[in-house]
């Protein structure tokens, strides 16, 4: 019954049931805390509706801000302010239709919760019955958790207004529920039906995708026409905006084509939103060659970029950005169409990179049996995505391969060999590692311990380096720690960087330091390799011998690195 109320289910908080939970009220119903969690009385006997009643009149606190989340501005209040805050809640529930209250409420009081409060301190506080029973139903937690948005107003107040506005749409006849009629079917989804059926090259990627037509999500993100997140699978749309079935169709090609040729991680450390336009440039082209629907009128389209990929577009209109600026998406002007992070609630996904991949060379292969050719460009990548890159541990094992010795064993018959004793009367000689050999074997860890730094991405870095330099018999290598000064720990052990390491700095970053210690160093050798370790919020670095990047994946670096860069996913 609370969720059938879709103000109500907007307000995400969670339902403690444990019998013997100290929040627990004795002879009440239901308290709430700042947590965002409702802790029920299991014991209490009652109605569905009347519970359905309690818990809305709790979940309301949340929504009307009457228990603020930990680590903002609030105090509890008196008794007074908390009267008139479960006053103004059984007012609204009065009006709302959730349930019927479990016990007798008095007549309803006008004002504001200030202003009953203050009235009620000058004239004697009456009876407001809670969900408590004879405590407060509203407590103050001391924590707030990962899951909580730190303040719950915002949703209650969109989800409301939403509410509102389908009440309209029953009252004016224009929702089935009242007519009985069905609804006529959007443009956009009649443009993606159309994709599923009647287009094989993205057909596969359009019955993946789901579509978010909402005007308040717009409104807030500025999304004039349309976005795409590859990674949570949505396009999110602007219903205000009228086009032809055949412009959505070029607007709902062009965004599964972001999607699938995955401009969001191509982008690297270029400018988004110039990427991200010089993206348009070349989708738009592709579609309009290929005649999927109408380009709607104000989108970047140039003939003369015919050809070219999006990196050569975007090399070629970096040079006047001023003008760019100015230049529109479909997200609207200054604004990037490929979004980084999905606008709604999170959610499983599965593992979109294969699913990209797998729809799109399916769809290829289907489109160029059923309906032609295609743009020799929009081929090259097709064919491109279906050898995808290295993994980032294959490469750096490459790199290590490549820049990082192993060091070489020599014979000598100054040193017998185990095998003499069953042979004493032939000499063989010994294998040993000379020690100059075993020193040159080695390399330097510069290793980012900022704040910003991610405990899992030091863990997967220093794991990956110590398991390859093991495989190549390094005995050790040199490290040193960044944040705020350089920290050097001298030569470890490959089986103590991943284990016994103890981080020291957790300051700001600067990692030049670092980077200057070991090429000044005597004992380091002047051919060893330098590997950098960071998430990318570092000052620009010059690093005078052969050296590489490992970054998490989707972080850029602040300057043009002259090495390969890893990205760790």
């Amino acid at each position: 019954m609370l969720h059938g109320n879709h103000a109500l289910a907007s307000i995400d908080a969670r339902f403690c049931r444990d019998p013997d939970c100290a929040l627990t009220p004795e002879d009440g119903w239901a308290v709430v805390d700042s947590a965002g969690s409702v802790h029920v009385n299991v014991r209490r006997r009652a109605e569905p509706a009347e519970w359905a009643w309690v818990l809305a009149h709790c979940l309301l606190h949340l929504g009307f801000g009457h228990v603020p989340a930990a680590g903002t501005p609030r105090k509890a209040g008196d008794a007074y302010e908390l009267a008139a805050r479960c006053a103004v809640v059984n007012r609204f529930l009065s009006s709302f239709s959730i349930g019927r209250a479990p016990f007798e409420l008095p007549a309803s009081v006008s004002g504001d919760e200030e202003e009953l409060a203050a009235r009620w301190r000058r004239d004697g506080l009456p009876r407001i019955p809670g969900t408590a029973g004879r405590g407060s139903d509203q407590v103050l937690a001391t924590h707030h958790p990962y899951w909580a948005p730190e303040d719950w107003t915002v949703g209650f107040a969109a989800a409301l207004t939403r509410t509102m506005s389908a009440a309209m749409d029953v009252a004016g006849g224009r929702r089935e529920e009242l007519t009985g009629a069905r609804l006529p079917e959007r443009p956009w989804t009649r443009a993606l039906n159309w994709f599923i059926s009647s287009y094989p090259l993205l057909g596969g990627i359009a019955a993946g995708m789901t579509l978010v037509a909402d005007v308040e999500l717009a409104r807030a993100q500025g999304i004039s026409v349309a976005a795409v997140n590859a990674g949570a699978g949505e396009i999110y749309l602007n219903p205000l905006r009228h086009h032809s079935d055949e412009e959505w169709r070029f607007i709902l090609g062009h965004e599964m084509l972001h999607a699938a040729l995955k401009h969001s991680e191509r982008c690297g450390a270029r400018d988004p939103y110039l990427f991200n336009v010089a993206a348009d440039y070349v989708i738009n082209g592709w579609l309009v060659e290929m005649g999927v629907g109408e380009m709607p009128e104000g989108l970047l389209h140039d003939p003369q970029l015919k050809g070219l990929s999006a990196e050569e577009v975007y090399d070629r209109i970096v040079r006047d950005q001023r003008r760019l600026r100015r230049l529109a998406t479909l997200a609207g002007k200054g604004r990037p169409d490929v979004l980084g992070e999905p606008l709604g609630a999170p959610r499983d996904y599965v593992d979109l990179d294969d699913f990209y991949r797998r729809g799109l060379q399916q769809g290829f292969e289907l489109h160029r049996r059923e309906r032609g050719l295609l743009p020799a460009g929009l081929v090259e990548e097709i064919r491109a995505l279906a050898h995808p890159p290295l993994p980032w541990d294959a490469q750096l094992a490459r790199w290590f391969d490549e820049f990082v010795p192993s060091p070489t064993a020599v014979r000598s018959y100054a040193r017998p060999s185990r095998r003499q004793a069953s042979t004493p009367d032939v000499p063989r000689a010994g294998r040993y590692f000379p020690p100059e050999e075993v020193a040159r074997c080695t390399f330097g860890v510069v290793l980012d311990t900022s704040g910003s730094m991610s405990r899992t991405l030091l863990g997967k870095a220093l794991g990956a380096i110590a398991s390859y330099a093991a495989a190549r018999d390094v005995p050790a290598a040199r490290v040193v720690f960044c944040d705020a000064a350089p920290h050097d720990e001298g030569y470890l052990p490959v089986d103590d960087i991943a284990g016994r390491v103890r981080v020291r700095g957790r300051g700001g970053t600067v990692l030049q330091p670092g980077v200057d210690l070991l090429e000044r160093a005597e004992d380091f050798p002047p051919g060893a390799p330098v590997l950098v370790i960071t998430d990318g919020e570092c000052d620009v670095l010059r690093v005078r011998r052969e050296h590489a990047y490992l970054v998490p994946q989707g972080a850029g670096l602040p300057f043009t690195p002259r090495g390969p860069v890893f990205r760790l996913r």
